[in-house]
């Protein structure tokens, strides 16, 4: 099931710690708040903008229709995928009794976008931005009698290449019917910090909102208990408090002591609940539990980042919000999946690019051990161009976006955001821009670059034309433009720390030589360089004070190296993390990016195994081939592979070069083996006769490398770490003849949430994997289960993803399930012409 914010079991912890507190009966009344999980029971209908034809269907949110459709290279934008957009209705019915003394809030996590909200046919809102958080009080709408409400969600997608990346279409994320007394705790109405931490305790603070909504003032006690996982109480404070009616919000603090603290870590993600009551004449009449986590963290401007008192690198990378074949509807374990992978191969950092996060994957990355910056926008004052990733070049009805809101919108979409997200312990930073810089052309101007700038050379190998005093003076002749970027810095920096100055404001700066002289970097308290690595000791000699580390950058050897040389930068966020759709203007096929260290569907790619060799200490190999004519390397006088460009791994960009994950060539081809390994020593060998032993001091790329003539059979490669051992082998396969099926999971808990990932593998008769030969396969399900789609990882495959057929890519394909509401027992196989597959039983258990 969906995890709650307001789990029976803590409430009937607090309860009882409430009633022991307060010296009452254990029959103490209780009139607590109720969260129900509103995802279910709705309808919706893409409305045709011609015929006007409704026609309903049940869905269960999240919900994305837009990733429920066929691309489309005639119709779509390569910007946002090509998949479409349109306007989208949706509609639930719900009976809700409410007591006189009762109050009723509707919770989005998210709506993308142009959200028009009403209720018993009378307008409830508009809400225009589709990455904020956002609610309503209901109380007043609800019909008397409690039965026979209705809420209606119409969703504008209309401009359907309103961005640079895939956003889906709808609502996608969760929401949530919230009942509380009239005296009660606002939503997001508790904040938790924790401002001392040493090792034999920690303060924890906490910031409480009171709202009274009866005519009369009431006199209530506060009680705030910290309590384990286990539901152990190790602490507890409580206060009387007297609260002004009419609507009166009143704001306590509390301090509690923890002593011996578990300090929420990377490695150890601990979290804690802080279950505050609020009663009234020993009556509970809300309860509000916070998870949290105590931890300390600094970013250092001489030797980079420390977490709970040690040094180390942030090892992050950049994710777009959508979730593959799922669209932006991405369920819990679908991420968790992902994430899991990412973590495996040394991730310890995630940007959420460009825009905020989904509460979901902020509580995946407390409970799995993520640092999080959380981004708030990707375009400010002025529009970006969707489809050139530069400022706008022409004004058109489709790429309208949120820039023609930000004025009136951006505070209290940030404010929200902060407001909403302040208490999970993963979120380390706020990010209140993506490569703003672009859309300021003064700012551009000023460094001289953009008037000789290409993206393949010299702007991200070269200093800035510019000197900073030529930029300053630059900045002060240079026509002013109607917005100016450093006063718009300030105002949304000023905007996050009224509601919260424990984290850090960063910025993704894509012209940081302009950014530190144009009031931008002046808002900031760190700067985030974008492919701008070749300015990290030009930040730090001419501004000295100010925190610096990479905040978008290419996921190759070269940059993690400048890293690793340089302690006064913090860490890395690659790009990507995952392949994602869109951004691939004029690419058709290619429906997205691929850039990732996974793709589309999860699966690891080349760049990954290079990482997970930089990032972990234990020992990895990992081994491909190429053919020398695509390979980039050649073969030299002596036999060795080189690079047929010297020295160009050191200016590598987003790509990773093509290699080949099997053994299967013609005989006596010259083929290039790849072996990517933070091994001392590796050694290849063909059929068990050695090849020879190479050293990794030897290669200066870090990729070991041979030039060997293809014979069939196995190749292995085997590397010596300290004691330690490691292999990895390739064998040479015959034709498929069957299809391996292996599941993730095997057991989903009922509810509606749940996922399992099956992946079919085609395998020859030795039961190797077979990746040179694609069949089209397709998934047998026999059970109540939903299918939530198919795909190959490859982004050239625009086959539809709601599907239960997909052809392989590399001999492979995923489908993915998520379990029904009831209890059942449901068996998977799969078919393709002439093969045979195993079957996959999964059992749904309540």
């Amino acid at each position: 099931m969906r995890n709650r914010k307001f789990s029976n079991l803590f409430i009937l912890l607090a309860i009882c710690l409430g009633a022991l507190f307060l010296g009452c009966s254990p029959n103490l009344g209780t009139e607590t708040t109720s969260s129900t999980d509103f995802n279910f029971g709705w309808e919706f209908t893409l409305i045709d903008s011609v015929s006007k034809n409704k026609n309903w269907k049940t869905v269960q949110l999240p919900h994305d229709w837009s990733v429920e459709a066929s691309f489309d290279s005639i119709n779509g934008e390569g910007a946002t995928g090509y998949l479409p957009g349109g306007t989208g209705m949706y509609r639930k019915k719900f009976d809700l009794n409410l007591r006189k003394d009762e109050m009723a809030y509707l919770l989005f996590d998210g709506v993308y976008n142009n959200a028009h909200v009403s209720m018993n046919g009378k307008k409830l809102g508009f809400h225009p931005y589709g990455y904020s958080p956002f609610y309503f009080d209901i109380t007043r709408m609800i019909k008397p009698e409690g039965g026979g409400n209705e809420i209606q969600v119409k969703v504008d997608r209309t401009r359907y290449a309103d961005s640079r990346w895939y956003t889906g279409s709808g609502i996608y994320r969760n929401v949530d019917l919230i009942v509380k007394n009239k005296l009660h705790i606002p939503v997001w109405g508790v904040f938790v910090t924790t401002p001392k931490v040493r090792k034999e305790s920690a303060q924890v603070h906490i910031k409480i909102k009171l709202k009274n909504n009866f005519a009369e003032a009431k006199e209530v006690v506060v009680v705030t208990d910290i309590v384990t996982p286990k539901g152990m109480k190790i602490a507890s404070e409580a206060q009387t408090v007297n609260v002004s009616g009419d609507g009166n919000v009143r704001e306590i603090e509390q301090n509690i002591l923890v002593n011996a603290p578990q300090l929420w870590d990377v490695y150890t993600p601990f979290l804690y609940k802080a279950v505050t009551t609020v009663a009234e004449n020993d009556r509970i009449v809300d309860l509000q539990e916070t998870t949290f986590g105590i931890r300390d963290f600094r970013f250092d401007t001489d030797h980079g980042f420390f977490l709970n008192g040690r040094n180390m690198k942030i090892k992050g990378v950049c994710l777009h919000h959508d979730g593959g074949l799922v669209g932006a509807a991405v369920p819990k374990g679908v991420w968790k999946r992902k994430l899991q992978k990412l973590k495996d191969a040394g991730c310890n950092a995630i940007r959420s690019a460009h825009n905020p996060a989904s509460e979901e994957f902020l509580d995946l990355c407390d409970e799995m051990g993520f640092l999080v910056q959380d981004e708030f926008f990707d375009e400010w004052d002025n529009p970006k161009d969707k489809r050139k990733n530069m400022n706008e070049q022409s004004v058109d009805y489709i790429t309208r976006s949120y820039t023609e809101h930000f004025q009136e919108w951006a505070e209290r979409d940030l404010k929200n955001t902060v407001l909403a997200h302040r208490n999970h312990p993963s979120i380390i930073q706020w990010s209140i821009g993506n490569e703003i810089e672009w859309t300021y052309p003064r700012n551009g101007d000023a460094t001289g670059f953009f008037n000789n700038m290409h993206w393949s050379g010299n702007y991200f190998w070269s200093l800035p034309p510019n000197s900073p005093s030529q930029i300053r003076e630059q900045l002060e002749i240079l026509p002013q433009e109607p917005y100016d970027i450093g006063k718009t810095a300030q105002k949304l920096a000023e905007w996050t720390r009224e509601l919260d100055t424990t984290r850090y404001i960063i910025a993704n700066c894509i012209l940081p030589s302009s950014s530190y002289e144009s009031g931008y970097v002046d808002a900031l308290d760190m700067v985030g360089f974008s492919y701008r690595r070749v300015l990290y000791d030009y930040g730090h000699k001419n501004y000295p004070d100010i925190p610096i580390m990479g905040t978008e950058n290419l996921g190759q050897w070269h940059e993690w190296k400048a890293v690793m040389e340089r302690p006064f930068v913090s860490g890395t966020f690659l790009w990507t993390g995952i392949d994602y759709m869109g951004e691939s203007n004029g690419g058709w096929p290619k429906k997205g990016t691929n850039a990732g260290l996974l793709d589309l569907a999860g699966f690891e790619k080349p760049a990954f195994h290079m990482f997970k060799s930089l990032w972990n200490d234990a020992p990895h190999i990992y081994l491909a081939t190429q053919t020398t004519d695509k390979s980039i390397y050649a073969i030299d006088g002596s036999g060795n592979p080189v690079e047929r460009e010297p020295g160009a791994w050191e200016q590598a960009l987003w790509s990773w070069h093509p290699v080949n994950e099997h053994w299967n060539y013609k005989d006596n081809d010259i083929i290039i083996a790849e072996v990517y390994s933070n091994c001392e020593e590796v050694e290849l060998l063909l059929n068990g006769k050695s090849l020879g032993v190479k050293k990794l001091a030897d290669f200066e790329d870090r990729i070991y490398k041979w030039a060997i003539p293809y014979n069939s059979g196995s190749l292995v490669a085997q590397g010596k770490k300290g004691e330690s051992m490691v292999q990895t082998e390739l064998n040479t396969v015959s034709e498929p003849v069957s299809i391996q099926l292996t599941a993730d999971k095997e057991v989903l808990r009922a509810g509606g949430y749940d996922v399992a990932h099956i992946i079919a593998q085609l395998v020859d008769a030795k039961g190797n994997p077979v990746k040179t030969d694609e069949r089209k396969v397709d998934f047998i399900i026999n059970g109540d289960v939903k299918i939530l789609g198919v795909d190959n990882g490859a982004l050239d495959n625009v086959q539809d993803f709601q599907s239960t057929t997909i052809t392989t890519y590399k001999g492979r394909c995923l489908l993915v399930v998520q379990s029904a509401r009831k209890a059942s027992n449901i068996d998977i196989s799969g078919k393709s012409d002439g093969l045979k597959s195993n079957s996959i039983p999964i059992e749904i258990k309540l």
